[in-house]
């Protein structure tokens, strides 16, 4: 393995993942939450299966890199490999067990038929925080895997 032509390909498919992440939280969760609900629905089967694979197959790649390169690459740039895996993991994990569920709860419903029970079960806040702890993840991810790639490359 060339570990100069892999140590910042982690960075950049992180980055891309991030970058989406980011305009998530700044511009599409924010339309969700003030959305009535037939918009919000159909938001959701909309986006959803665009973000979905595009999303899982960045961040996998990302931590596979990571991951793979915390073993190989240079000795000065594992530890940085290994923290940018760690808060990978914790992206796919918020995500596999916090904003899918809902996501696949949303893509179900009839935006024409808002159940009776709306107020209550209403999951947009909680996966918005759900989404700003894992943004926030991802982006940390992101400066690690630059701070990384500089140590593989300066090594």
């Amino acid at each position: 393995m060339r570990v100069p032509a892999l140590a910042a390909l982690p960075a950049l498919t992180n980055g891309v993942a991030a970058g989406i992440m980011l305009a998530t939280v700044i511009g599409v969760v924010p339309l969700m939450v003030v959305s009535s609900y037939p918009q919000y629905v159909r938001m959701v089967q909309f986006m959803w299966p665009r973000y979905d694979p595009a999303m899982p197959i960045l961040n996998g790649l990302s931590l596979l890199l990571d991951v793979t390169l915390a073993i190989t690459g240079p000795p000065a740039a594992r530890g940085w490999y290994l923290t940018a895996a760690v808060l990978l993991g914790t992206v796919m994990a918020i995500s596999i067990t916090r904003n899918v569920p809902v996501n696949k709860f949303v893509s179900r419903l009839d935006p024409d038929d808002e159940p009776a029970d709306w107020a209550t079960v209403d999951p947009r806040r909680r996966w918005q925080r759900w989404n700003l702890t894992r943004t926030v993840a991802a982006l940390s991810a992101f400066a690690v895997n630059i701070l990384a790639a500089v140590a593989a490359l300066a090594s």
